[in-house]
């Protein structure tokens, strides 16, 4: 059969049909380093399941402390054998995908001690990470797009004067430094509130798991009532934080064909929506479960 040429009103309402569909279009982070079983960091992004992939972790830092770069079993930072994620770095970024350092995680030695600290510790991350130079970068010469606050300990002070000396270090470098958050989902959230309420922060995920009171198994109404109060705050995009697999986490799995049909479809409409976010990689490759939810995100 011939076709026939749509007529402007059909036009209008195609182009507003996609123009809905792609409004809210959200993407998929996952943390990664923290497991050699899981892929590599260059077939992470190769797989185009991401836009996000945060390296994890810098579980040492402040207080005058050494930092350290932890990669489980990835490579070795203390005898330069991180070095060639730069190489891996550097194919991810070519494809799109922004390649974060996160700093903190529920195990480590990690905090600030005044604005001074927190200063030296933006200019260590600077230095050896993002846009800065030093001799020694753990991951070698490639430069990052930004750093996760993902702090679970060491108390609740100047983490937001850590975030604005990122950002103006960022500003004054001529290099954007993306930062995110992986606070938990009750509301506010005792490390990471401070720091996200500067404003400053591009993404926040928010960890639904591990937080029986607010995860989705607590029900629709306790899920909507923290997802609503995460939308409160000043940062540009947020994520729903899941685990990849049932193992991923104590509690808060959510089957992936549960996720599409029950839980995106009431979140997806929030103007500040942004995706879903992963722990981790390991389990993502073992479940498969960003592939299955990717279409409907």
């Amino acid at each position: 059969m011939a076709s026939r040429a749509l007529t402007p009103m059909q036009l209008i309402g195609t182009v507003f049909v996609a123009l809905l569909a792609t409004c809210h279009a959200g993407g998929i982070a996952v943390y990664w380093g923290q497991n050699d079983g899981e892929a590599s960091l260059a077939e992470t992004c190769a797989s185009g399941n991401y836009e996000f992939v945060i390296i994890a972790f810098l579980p040492k830092f402040g207080k005058g402390q050494t930092p350290r770069v932890d990669l489980a079993s990835h490579c070795d930072p203390a005898s330069g054998g991180c070095t060639g994620q730069s190489k891996d770095i550097r194919a991810c970024q070519r494809r799109g995908v922004k390649v974060l350092l996160s700093i903190g995680g529920g195990d480590g030695s990690y905090g600030l001690s005044s604005p001074g600290d927190a200063r030296q510790v933006a200019m260590y991350l600077w230095n050896n990470f993002l846009g800065g130079s030093s001799s020694s970068r753990p991951l070698g010469d490639a430069v990052l797009d930004g750093i996760d606050f993902d702090i679970e300990l060491g108390g609740a002070k100047f983490w937001d004067d850590l975030a604005r000396d990122l950002k103006s270090l960022g500003r004054s470098g001529g290099r954007r430094v993306v930062l995110s958050a992986a606070p938990q989902c009750p509301f506010p959230d005792e490390w990471d509130g401070g720091a996200i309420s500067t404003g400053l922060f591009d993404a926040v995920w928010v960890q639904f798991y591990n937080n029986p009171e607010c995860q989705f198994s607590a029900g629709r109404g306790a899920f909507m009532d923290a997802w609503r109060k995460w939308e409160s705050v000043p940062a540009g995009r947020l994520f729903l934080g899941l685990p990849a697999s049932k193992d991923a986490a104590g509690t808060g799995f959510v089957p992936a064909g549960e996720l599409n049909s029950r839980v995106l479809p009431l979140i997806r409409g929030s103007p500040k929506y942004g995706g879903v976010m992963l722990w981790s990689k390991y389990y993502d490759d073992q479940t498969g479960y960003s592939s299955a939810i990717k279409s409907h995100v």
